[in-house]
């Protein structure tokens, strides 16, 4: 139990009476990131496209070390312009193997050049990317607010499948959900997080894109 905090049913009462859900823990950076950017509605399709792909490298690791590796990863890939790094090659690929500072997994890595080409793809096909990917936002509430917080959706599912459909990899179920929680396609900071009304605001208040 850490001091000056209280936990109840998931969340977490700080310093400062911030109440927020408890996954962050005492981390700072963690904080930050539950703070300022889970769940906040985005529709920029830079940032969609390094979520996605970050989502993807996550897999099998914890969202720490991957959120801690951000940075060297946004200098490894060019800022996650889909454009760039749909043309790099076989000496980027090995570039980034020798990369310490960021996951060093081939498959991962050939995947991100890979999904780079097919967001070209979506975004000329639909207008954005962000068009297309805010197509599978869930049309009504998922659940009761006492239900447990899923891994994956129907939702989710049709969209891990129609993007493999159109070559895409590494976009399984849980992480296509858990790639719409962190853009706010889904609010699922905890009700009772002081985040919880921000996301809810914003998410109201949120231009959808269109095709």
């Amino acid at each position: 139990q850490r001091t000056g905090t209280e936990m109840t049913e998931g969340l977490v009462t700080g310093d400062k009476g911030i109440v927020r859900c408890w996954w962050p823990g005492g981390h700072a950076d963690y904080l930050a990131y539950h703070d300022d950017e889970w769940g906040r509605p985005t529709t920029d399709d830079t940032r969609l496209f390094e979520k996605i792909c970050l989502e993807g490298f996550q897999a099998g690791l914890s969202w720490l070390t991957i959120l801690r590796k951000r940075e060297a990863f946004r200098a490894g890939f060019a800022g996650f312009d889909p454009a760039t790094v749909a043309g790099f090659g076989s000496n980027d690929v090995e570039r980034l193997l020798g990369d310490a500072g960021i996951v060093r997994h081939r498959g991962k890595i050939q995947s991100t050049i890979n999904n780079a080409a097919r967001a070209l793809e979506v975004a000329d096909e639909f207008g954005s990317l962000a068009a297309y990917l805010w197509s599978w936002e869930p049309t009504v509430e998922p659940r009761n607010p006492d239900d447990p917080i899923p891994a994956t959706t129907p939702e989710s599912t049709a969209l891990s499948k129609d993007l493999k459909k159109r070559g895409w990899s590494f976009v399984g179920p849980t992480t296509a959900y858990a790639f719409m929680q962190a853009t706010g396609m889904v609010n699922d900071h905890l009700p009772g997080c002081t985040l919880h009304a921000v996301v809810e605001a914003e998410r109201a208040a949120l231009l959808r894109p269109t095709r």
